[in-house]
């Protein structure tokens, strides 16, 4: 059954904005979606709300998202959303 995860990351002054182009020239984006269980992973930006960036982040199973959880790529994600300063709101939907 597919995970899906939103992760919304609000920021100041466009920090959201720079943190999603930082994860996507830096590599890491490419990096994850190569993860094995990776459907999509991909940002929108809401249009009401220019200090939030939506991460839609959706895997095969629970098991694919420990595995990512456990990678160093988690490392980078986290050092790059201190660096930037954000607060994250998570949603979880499971596909039946």
């Amino acid at each position: 059954m597919a995970i899906t995860i939103n992760i919304y990351y609000t920021g100041q002054n466009g920090a959201a904005m720079d943190f999603a182009q930082e994860m996507t020239e830096s590599g890491v984006v490419a990096d994850v979606r190569k993860e094995p269980g990776n459907l999509k992973y991909e940002y929108f930006f809401p249009m009401d709300d220019p200090e939030t960036v939506l991460l839609i982040d959706r895997w095969e199973d629970q098991a694919a998202i420990d595995a990512h959880h456990k990678s160093e790529m988690m490392g980078r994600i986290a050092a790059l959303r201190d660096k930037y300063h954000l607060r994250m709101r998570v949603e979880r939907y499971q596909a039946l």
